[in-house]
């Protein structure tokens, strides 16, 4: 017994929705549409933040302050993290670092 385990993406012109229904197919393209366009909002905040984040720490160091203040990134945490969640200590602990680079 054989089972055809062939996806959209293996046949010819397939588009990795990973159905055969058109309907489904159409629905799929259109929500990833939208997530693309969500994932570009958020690139863009991202590297944004980052920049801004780093102003933030060279007017700092300039002014004879520390690197870093540990109560900020604190808040910063628990802040994604009541939001999200563990996963959101996560995420944030990556925003803080491409602001800031590694401790």
């Amino acid at each position: 017994m054989t089972t055809n385990l062939a996806t959209q993406s293996d046949k010819p012109g397939g588009d990795q929705t990973g159905t055969d229904s058109p309907a489904a197919a159409d629905q799929i393209r259109e929500l990833r549409d939208r997530i693309n366009e969500i994932d570009a909002a958020f690139i863009a905040l991202w590297q944004e933040r980052a920049a801004l984040s780093q102003q933030i720490g060279a007017a700092r160091m300039a002014s004879g302050g520390t690197r870093l203040v540990l109560s900020r990134e604190r808040e910063i945490l628990e802040r994604f993290r009541e939001a999200l969640g563990e996963d959101g200590t996560q995420l944030a602990l990556l925003i803080l670092r491409a602001g800031r680079g590694p401790l």
